[in-house]
């Protein structure tokens, strides 16, 4: 086993470089290794001490996505080939099916879809397509993020094209710490499925939802396409690398944050707040008789 202040000094080393708010990782330097010096982390096992850590992370730093992950396997110290990386996440991908769980059509023609995960553009394009394709026919939809955990920013994206007429929305901006830039997101010009204009759209949230699904419904949100209807989100809004500390404990470090251009600011640490606020088992009930008072 890795000893705490191995793991400690590996992974303050990761978050001092590369962690978006540079004052911020410069107090969570002098938490951490506060607390070693206590003794705080001696006498726990792996999985322990990534608890400890993260609690102490969170403490010094509220930013859900700064934490310390255990992993019963083994994995490798060296910095995965990039080729490995994406073909491994390609394959999560397609099992995931692009996080489309499922699309069906309610009674009275309202469109539904289940939606886990927000694949990248490129991956998840044609599966994309195809749902809203088969949803085009309706006369309104619930979008279902209840247990959408994240994603990608040009998936979110894609996902927004297909509710605004053309690609001349501003959607969110991400603001990189390593190259000291922003770049922006725009609906896209091109789809390769009908828009769906004109009609009500209705998204359901959770506590669970997180990242790229908070983003997709912050987005539609503050424009105005969406009523937002469940619970308030996690509150993460900053795109997160990973990078291994032992052969079972990852650090994870936001590199990037979320810059709203309607709002200036993004839902970290207080999540997305509902038009509809209603515990999130009631979120599909309460959102179809919104939609249903809509089309009268």
């Amino acid at each position: 086993m890795t000893s705490p202040h191995e793991v400690v000094v590996a992974a303050l080393a990761r978050i001092t470089a590369g962690y978006v708010f540079p004052a911020r990782a410069a107090a969570v330097d002098t938490a951490l290794r506060r607390r070693l010096a206590e003794g705080a982390y001696q006498g726990l096992d792996e999985r322990e001490l990534c608890e400890r850590i993260t609690d102490d992370l969170q403490r010094a730093c509220p930013d859900r996505h700064l934490r310390l992950l255990w992993s019963e396997e083994p994995q490798p110290m060296d910095e995965e080939p990039e080729d490995v990386a994406r073909a491994r996440f390609a394959q999560y991908a397609r099992e995931s099916n692009y996080g489309v769980r499922r699309v069906e059509q309610l009674d009275g023609n309202i469109g539904y879809l289940d939606l886990r995960m927000i694949a990248p553009a490129e991956l998840g394009g044609p599966a994309i397509a195809a749902a809203m394709q088969l949803l085009s026919p309706t006369e309104a939809l619930v979008i279902d993020l209840r247990q959408c955990r994240g994603g990608s920013p040009e998936g979110v994206q894609l996902w927004c094209s297909y509710l605004f007429a053309d690609d001349e929305v501003h959607l969110n901006d991400i603001y990189e710490r390593s190259t000291d830039s922003v770049r922006q997101y725009w609906t896209l010009g091109h789809l390769a499925a009908p828009r769906y204009l004109d009609r009500p759209v209705a998204v359901l949230t959770s506590g669970t939802t997180f990242s790229g699904g908070e983003e997709l419904a912050y987005n539609l949100k503050v424009l105005g396409r969406a009523t937002v209807v469940g619970a308030t989100t996690g509150g993460g809004a900053h795109p997160t690398a990973r990078f291994p500390v032992s052969p079972h404990v990852t650090v994870a470090v936001p590199t990037a944050r979320s810059v709203n251009p309607v709002t200036g600011t993004n839902w970290e640490g207080v999540g997305v707040e509902p038009d509809l606020a209603v515990s999130a088992d009631d979120a599909l009930g309460t959102a179809l008789e919104h939609l249903r008072t809509l089309l009268g």
